[in-house]
């Protein structure tokens, strides 16, 4: 899939300049020896630094060295999606008897929204702490009506934080104005707990919390039925190395991209998601939210792409954990409703505890 930028940039410095004036840069928010950085480009997290069992920094999620280089990525690395994350079946949606038709990215089907889709413009920092107590960057982005296909204007901000030592919080937020519409952010950064640099993640142990996936056709679009993982290879209640299960999988089938619905109820209140555990570095990720569903995918389509100090990455060089509102929920009346009206507003939290297993 390409993906097309209809202003041009100037390189100025770190910093990158769009066309329209809108300034790019890379923003470190840190506490000790745990630092994060984000890029005001799609809002994206650019780096994820912190010590193993023996007190070796590494980063650990995917990523570029430079802006420009994130400005030609088709793999959303660190990026917030949406306005509707996923995928859309038909690129299209019916609400209050009005059909949308939105811009299709992948074949007839629309993927983390649209060409011109959340990850690929530039956001406003509105606040950023370094460092200090409470170490934290807000972004704020407004998406105007009718923009890739979609109803009404929407003003949505997503906030990173390092809460305590080792504790990341992201906290997305949306409001619509004058129209209702679909709203589903998510979080795609792709993760490698032995760093980003050291190969695949096959060898990692994997815990998830749900009980059931969604089932999806040959596009990837769900099929609107839930089934249940038990005796499957998508089986993670009990912690697994992933090796084992993917080798299971349907025949054809590159590695995990699926939705699980996440076990216990949705809404504010936060919940256990899922459980990442690196033997070799000991490092231990664990991650809570209030979405009801979160998609698994195992880096399927890393196809030989340069990285951070031209490492090249490969299939299944990290994971993404993504949690989310159900995909094409739009067009499945069954799936938890996305639609935001005017006055309310979306709400998505998450919460990453890093921590050592000796």
């Amino acid at each position: 899939m390409s993906i097309l930028i209809s202003c041009f940039v100037i390189v100025l410095g770190f910093g990158v300049v769009f066309g329209n004036g809108d300034e790019l840069n890379i923003y470190e928010i840190k506490k000790g020896d745990f630092s994060v950085k984000i890029t005001n480009y799609g809002a994206r997290i650019v780096s994820v630094v912190l010590p193993d069992k023996n007190g070796k920094l590494a980063d650990v999620v995917l990523g570029y060295d430079t802006i420009k280089d994130y400005m030609n990525d088709t793999c959303y690395f660190g990026a917030i999606v949406g306005r509707v994350g996923n995928r859309i079946g038909g690129a299209k949606f019916t609400l209050n008897g009005t059909v949308y038709k939105l811009d299709a990215n992948e074949g007839t089907s629309m993927l983390h929204g649209g060409k011109k889709g959340f990850s690929q413009v530039a956001w406003k920092v509105k606040n950023h702490v370094k460092n200090g107590p409470s170490p934290s960057i807000t972004l704020t982005y407004h998406s105007v009506d009718g923009e890739e296909g979609f109803p009404g204007d929407v003003l949505t901000s997503v906030t990173y934080a390092i809460i305590e030592p080792y504790k990341l919080s992201v906290k997305m937020k949306a409001k619509a104005s004058k129209k209702a519409t679909p709203v589903n952010l998510a979080q795609h950064s792709y993760w490698n707990l032995g760093g980003h640099n050291t190969g695949n993640i096959l060898s990692d142990e994997l815990q998830i919390f749900a009980s059931h996936i969604t089932p999806v056709d040959k596009k990837l679009i769900p099929t609107g039925k839930f089934v249940s993982v038990k005796a499957t290879p998508y089986d993670f209640l009990e912690p697994r190395v992933i090796k084992g299960p993917i080798k299971e999988l349907p025949n054809g089938s590159r590695g995990y991209d699926i939705n699980y619905v996440v076990d216990g109820r949705d809404g504010i209140k936060m919940k256990p998601i899922a459980v990442v555990y690196n033997k070799k570095s000991g490092r231990v990720m664990k991650l809570s939210a209030n979405t009801p569903g979160v998609q698994l995918y195992t880096g399927n389509y890393i196809n030989d792409v340069r990285g951070k100090n031209g490492y090249v990455y490969k299939p299944h060089a990290a994971l993404c954990l993504e949690t989310q509102g159900f995909p094409d929920s739009v067009n499945h009346p069954n799936f938890p409703s996305q639609i935001v009206y005017p006055g309310k507003s979306y709400r998505h939290f998450m919460m990453f505890t890093f921590s050592i297993k000796k």
